[in-house]
Parts: structure tokens; sequence; C-alpha cells
């Protein structure tokens, strides 16, 4: 069905032809929907830890973490374009010749443009728009207010200004310290000096687009020796990006191959799920996975390293048990008591119910990477959240469920998501290694049945979009999973520019 020019893309591109075939298959028989047995709550698949416990964690995490090969990894490829989209519809919008813009800010569809404009100097980029504008125009202060923003937000997205809009979210200026700014990229570092280092090293891995690589590399020769100054910690930082051969192919409404004007195939990024071949191809005792944007100021970060180094404990503390088990049951004589502990601790401590006494089946389970998840309580951002899901062979487990997983059209599983008291902030620290300290094949871990299909656009035809299963959804669906409740204070995503007015992006 293909040309011999479409065969020689899906090779250039690192695909077989029975790989795309396969895809196209997956958008003719469709992606069954998650079944969601109920939410995961407090005590329901959501552990809390106490005071007391909370300490126990972070000392059991301090004593071990110089022996410990620790990693951090960020996925850090999304562009900013986002944040700024109301103020890309102002440039579009606005005329400053015949609009007074107190008149324009006060109409209720630009309610955040008005929070933007009037919190303007409590941003840490204002004062580099402002240096580049007074150097351009020797008047700038006495022009038109409409007329100065107008020129202010051109100058901070465009080409021929700061060019946010075709910058990394990671290399926008989050936050600012006398007179240096700080980038999201930046208080990843520092942060990470605080419980992703061991022996005064912290190891940084951040997932970026090739375009991008050079922009941050420049960036941390700038803050290297601050940053190294400010933590007393070393850095060594690689990279990586999403590799061609995850691209998916792009389907017509009727679930044939799209192709271009020119009769070429088009192929599209399949999602953050994508970067389980990078998360596959590190190797650490320990890795903490979180979002680029999710940072806070600095006199925040030793809150929140606190909470990592409690998860991070947990996770030794379940690892020492089920290595432990495993180690005794590859033993030659293996006696029933065991084998009834095994699956006790299967039952009470990885929440997972009806494990066969046969020794090959608790294995099966104990030797697979593990997770703890950090959840905060919902407070209706949107994302997934915790659920206990039934898989298509009738097991249940917790697994980190997204809204594009649910038939939400369903009443019961509706209802279901309506009730759902946590979401996930990506907040996990993983032990991706076994009890020989030999790396897990993460690839055989994953539900391929857990991606999704979407709608988009090519050149203004409809296209299917198929994305493989989410990194912390679908992409870790064979992981053993903990839930753990962390305080909301570790939850502070910028989805756009008026998120950094909150309190824990402004210097206290």
């Amino acid at each position: 069905m293909f040309t011999e020019k479409n065969l020689q893309q899906i090779h250039n591109h690192g695909l077989s032809e029975a790989k795309v075939l396969r895809q196209l298959q997956i958008f003719k028989e469709g992606i069954p929907f998650a079944n969601v047995v109920e939410p995961a709550s407090v005590d329901n698949g959501i552990a809390v830890f106490s005071k007391r416990e909370q300490q126990d964690f972070d000392k059991l995490f301090e004593a071990k973490k110089d022996k410990l090969d620790l990693l951090k990894f960020v996925p850090a490829s999304g562009a900013a374009t986002r944040m700024f989209k109301f103020l890309h519809q102002f440039l579009e919008h606005y005329d400053y010749k015949n609009v007074d813009i107190d008149v324009f800010l006060q109409q209720e569809e630009n309610k955040n443009l008005k929070i933007f404009f009037d919190s303007i100097d409590n941003f840490a980029f204002s004062y580099l728009v402002k240096e580049k504008l007074e150097a351009k125009y020797s008047n700038f202060e006495n022009l038109e207010k409409g007329k100065r923003y107008y020129f202010f937000v051109k100058e901070m997205l465009e080409e021929t200004g700061l060019n946010f809009s075709n910058t990394p979210k990671g290399l926008v200026p989050f936050h600012k310290y006398s007179e240096n700014y700080v980038t999201a990229f930046g208080e990843q570092l520092y942060e990470a000096a605080f419980y992703a280092s061991s022996n005064g090293i912290a190891n940084l891995h951040f997932t970026v687009s090739a375009e991008h690589e050079e922009k941050f590399k420049k960036r941390y020769e700038e803050i290297q020796e601050i940053v190294e100054k400010k933590t007393g910690v070393k850095f060594k930082i690689s990279y990586s990006f999403q590799k061609k051969e995850t691209d998916t192919v792009a389907a017509t409404l009727e679930n044939k191959a799209f192709l271009d004007e020119n009769g070429n195939l088009v192929f599209r990024p399949s999602g953050h799920g994508a970067l389980l071949e990078n998360l596959n191809d590190v190797d650490a005792d320990i890795v903490f996975i979180k979002n680029i944007d999710n940072v806070v100021s600095q006199s925040y970060a030793e809150k929140i390293a606190f909470q990592k180094k409690v998860l991070a404990g947990k996770l030794l503390s379940l690892q020492k048990k089920i290595f432990g088990f495993v180690e005794k049951l590859h033993s030659i004589n293996v006696s029933q008591e065991i084998l009834m502990e095994a699956a006790t601790f299967i039952a009470e401590q990885l929440l997972i119910k009806d494990t066969s006494i046969n020794k090959e089946e608790i294995l099966k389970i104990l030797e697979r990477p593990i997770r703890i998840c950090g959840v905060v309580e919902n407070t209706g951002a949107p994302g997934g959240g915790p659920f206990l899901i039934k898989d298509k062979n009738g097991n249940l487990s917790y697994q980190i469920v997204e809204m594009s997983q649910i038939d939400t059209n369903n009443p019961k599983q509706k209802e279901l998501i309506d009730k759902a008291t946590h979401f996930n902030p990506v907040d996990l620290v993983c032990g991706v290694r076994n009890y020989k300290g030999e790396k897990y094949d993460l690839l055989q871990f994953s539900d391929p049945d857990a991606g999704f299909i979407s709608n988009k656009s090519y050149h203004g035809k409809p296209i299917k979009a198929l994305e493989l299963p989410g990194l912390w959804n679908g992409a870790m669906a064979k992981w053993n999973t903990i839930f753990v409740e962390v305080p909301l204070i570790t939850f502070n995503p910028v989805k756009t520019v008026n998120d950094l007015l909150n309190p824990v992006h402004q210097l206290q």
C-alpha cells in the first residue's frame, strides 16, 4: 500500500513498514477507554504520612544518599508559546491608534490582560523588555499608555525582540533576585542541589528539542558559577531529544495513511509518552521526575526538597522489603511461609489483591520498576489523577489516568471522575534497578493500549493523530505504584504567564 518513496520515508524515520501498518490498524480499531472502578482517595489507595513518618523517611534517605546514584529527569522540550496565548491575541486585536486601552481592558474577555498590565513590574522579565524598548525609543515612557503596552508585548514575544514566543519554557525568566533573573531551568538546578545530589554532585537530565540544546548549554555557562557557589554543589547535565522513531503516522478521517500535497506521509511527535525511550536510556538508583515549569522561588526550595526526600525514603524502605523477598524467592527451597508472607506484603503494601500463592506469579509482581507518586488535593486543575482501574483481563491496579483515557460520555465513569479527590502533579520518585542492581528494560512495563487518538489539522486539512501511552500513565502501567499525598505547595506549574504572579513565584 506504500509507494517506494513512502517506504524510504518510513526507513529514514527509523520505523518499519510493519510498525506503521500497526499504527494505522490502531486508528481503525480505536483505543479502548480505561475502565475506572473508583478514584483513589486517602486510605483507599493514597497513603498519608504522619509528621513522624515523614521525618523517618527523610532521615533514611539522608543516611543513604551518598551511597546512591541519583538523577533528576526533567521533560523540558515544551515551547513557551501557550504561556502567552492571551498576549498574542492582544497583538492581533488591539488597535492602539484608535482604541482607548483602559476601555479595552475593562472588557470581560480581557481580564487576564488587565491583571498582566496592572502587575507588569512583578514579572522577572519586565526590566529586560524595558531596557530594550528604552534603547529603541528615547521617549518610550512618554508614549501613550496603549502604545507602550502594545510595544512592550511586541518586544517580549516577537523575533525582533526577546522572542519569547519561540523560546523553550525552561529558558523564560521566571524569578528575579537582586540583579539576576532565574529561569525554570536554573531553578531546577538550584532545587536539585537539596535532594538530588550525592557526594556534592547533582546529575540532571533534560529532554529538549534539538534546536534548543545550544540555548540550554549557553544558559548553563552563564549561571554555572553562580548556582555552584550558592549551593556548594557541582552539576553534571545531560540532554536528549525525543527520538524520530517514536513519531507516529498521521491518518485521514477514514483511517488511511494521510499524504501531503507531494504524496509524502506525515509523521507527528507522539506526546510525552515518547520520552519513555529517553528515560530508558538513563540509569540511576533513584530517578526523580518533575516537569520543567513546576518550580518555586528559592525561599521555598527546602520545603519542596523535604517532600521529595520523604518520597525517596519511602521508595528505599519499600525496595528493601521487595529485594529481600525476591532474593529469598530465587533460592532453591522456598517455604510456603515465605510465599504467604510475600503474597500478604503484595496485598497490603503494593495494594494488589488476589495474588496467586505461586512463586512465579509473585516474582512477576515483585520484579518490576517501582514509583512513588506524590499526589495533591484536587483544586480543579485540568489533567489526570490516581484511580483504581480494571484491565481487559479483569486485574485491578492503581494507575495515573489522564482524562483523555476516560469515556466522559459514560454517566457512570463521569460520576467517578467527579468524585476524584486528588490530582497528578507529576511528582515521581522511581526505582529502575532490580535487586542485583541491574537496570530494568522499562519498555517491557508499558501498556501499548493506553495511548489515545486525537483530531488535529495539517495545513488546514483534518487529520487523526496517535499519541503513545503517556510517560506517567500508560508507559508506566506495569510498574509497582504507590500514591502518597503531598502538600499543594509542591505543585506550582506555570501554564500562563500570570501564574508567575502567584506568591511562590515572587521574591519573599
